[in-house]
């Protein structure tokens, strides 16, 4: 490919890239040449189609379930903190063996995100969506009826396993269904399920043990997850441009889906190092929500004197409201920017302009994060240009790319919850505070290289 093409010709050829090179050809998304207006001979793509198969409303029903899916998995990483020590006295061990279980539990969903990505490229963006949120219910079942603290964590981690694919199919679905323009919007309101379930998750555990048992979260859960597979079984479809597994021979499918699970594929991938820069990015801010969510119970309790698991998870609102708040602006001011980006180059399009949206609000998060509300609005402005990223400057690969961005993510944010509590009692909430902080801007540092093109990558793997 012409490196002098413009950036919008680049992304629409790269397309017609394979999972598997060499395997099979994947019809190109380009339609034979035409006559434009003006007399000229010209390729005319085929995105309106591809783009309007279905109706504004029908996308909007579409990404409205996603998002309650994307919301599963992150409230049952944070459900259970307010109940920590009713967990505990339970199963008869401490508060610090129990927030292990929600480090595994992160720690699973980033290991898995790949594994759900790359089958949800290569077999379609339903069967994955179906099979994640049926194995969640399943797991989140078992978790309520645990009876011992190892099946307790067996069934956590299970559930973190099983969770990710929701979080990883529906970016797939939306690139899948939106043009890049329009694609910020719909990943901001998806967006606020990721990132509104952590905040809202330890409010509902906290109501709940105050006024019935710890187990009812986690029936709560199942019964959330069994809503979601009805209307994911129901209500959404197929929306994958190009399903590859009918393409291969029957006799190499499963030779080749193993070679599509390959983990050095993921490698590769975080290999290319505007990617590795934006996952960067995005591992900083998640390290930063799980790092002050986890200790509020701990250090506002003693503080204020307060008793109960509601009153704790009361806390969260403020958070909470900041993520709810950043869902009605932060996708739409992503997709301002890169259309006020395309009218500087003349209708070129680069996917590193998404980041230009995302910089600002990293830089006022830092001096905000003692506000947990701003703290919350300024992570939701930056997380919808960032998604949307992942889905721009890779096409083909765009669920692969947000799996790896998925396994930075949460591998920082089960750091963050596991060194927290040890970090605060060792060196103070302020400190480690201002550590989380300078984490957030050298990784905004880093986005900053990717949007002025000053780091070195392959361009076969980023076209943008």
């Amino acid at each position: 490919m012409d490196a002098t093409q413009p950036d919008s010709a680049r992304v629409v050829a790269d397309t017609s890239e394979s999972l598997l090179p060499g395997l099979f050809p994947v019809e190109s998304q380009v339609v034979p040449v035409k006559e434009n207006s003006s007399g000229n001979s010209g390729l005319v793509s085929d995105e309106d189609e591809l783009y309007n198969r279905f109706s504004r409303r029908r996308k909007a029903v579409f990404v409205t379930i996603l998002s309650f899916c994307a919301l599963l998995s992150p409230i049952s990483s944070t459900g259970s903190l307010t109940a920590v020590p009713e967990i505990a006295a339970a199963f008869q061990t401490t508060g610090s063996v129990v927030n292990i279980s929600n480090g595994l539990y992160t720690g699973a969903m980033g290991v898995s995100a790949f594994i759900w990505g790359s089958l949800s490229t290569l077999c379609g963006r339903r069967l994955v969506l179906l099979c994640s949120v049926l194995s969640f219910f399943a797991f989140s079942l078992g978790t309520a009826l645990s009876p011992n603290l190892a099946a307790f964590f067996a069934f956590r981690t299970l559930s973190g396993f099983g969770g990710t694919g929701l979080l990883v199919t529906g970016p797939g679905c939306i690139g899948d269904l939106y043009k890049p323009t329009e694609r910020g919007t719909a990943i901001g309101w998806f967006s606020s399920g990721t990132l509104v379930g952590p905040a809202l998750g330890p409010l509902l555990g906290g109501a709940i043990v105050t006024y019935v048992n710890w187990r009812d979260i986690y029936w709560l859960q199942t019964a959330m997850a069994g809503l979601a597979s009805v209307l994911a079984l129901f209500a959404i479809p197929e929306t994958i441009h190009q399903k590859q597994w009918a393409a291969i021979p029957k006799d190499r499918r499963v030779r080749e889906t193993f070679r599509a699970l390959n983990p050095a594929k993921l490698l590769a991938l975080i290999g290319d190092v505007n990617i590795l820069l934006v996952a960067l990015a995005s591992s900083a801010l998640v390290w930063n929500m799980y790092s002050f969510l986890v200790p509020i119970v701990y250090v506002i309790n003693p503080r204020l004197g307060l008793t109960t698991p509601l009153q704790s998870g009361l806390f969260y609102l403020a958070p909470g409201s900041g993520y709810l708040l950043g869902t009605f602006f932060g996708g739409r001011w992503a997709d301002r920017v890169v259309k006020k980006w395309m009218r500087k180059r003349n209708g070129e399009r680069r996917p590193a302009d998404r980041l230009r949206a995302a910089v600002p609000w990293m830089g006022l998060g830092i001096p905000s994060f003692l506000s947990m509300f701003f703290q919350g609005f300024c992570q939701l402005m930056v997380f919808p240009s960032v998604g949307t990223y992942c889905l721009d400057v890779m096409p083909s690969r765009s669920a692969e790319v947000t799996a790896a961005n998925y396994l930075l993510r949460y591998i920082f944010g089960a750091a963050g919850s596991a060194v927290v509590l040890p970090a605060v009692e060792k060196i103070g909430i302020g400190a480690f505070s201002t550590i989380s902080a300078g984490f957030v801007a050298i990784a905004c540092g880093g986005v900053l290289l990717v949007i002025h093109d000053k780091v070195p990558y392959t361009r076969k793997h980023t076209p943008g």
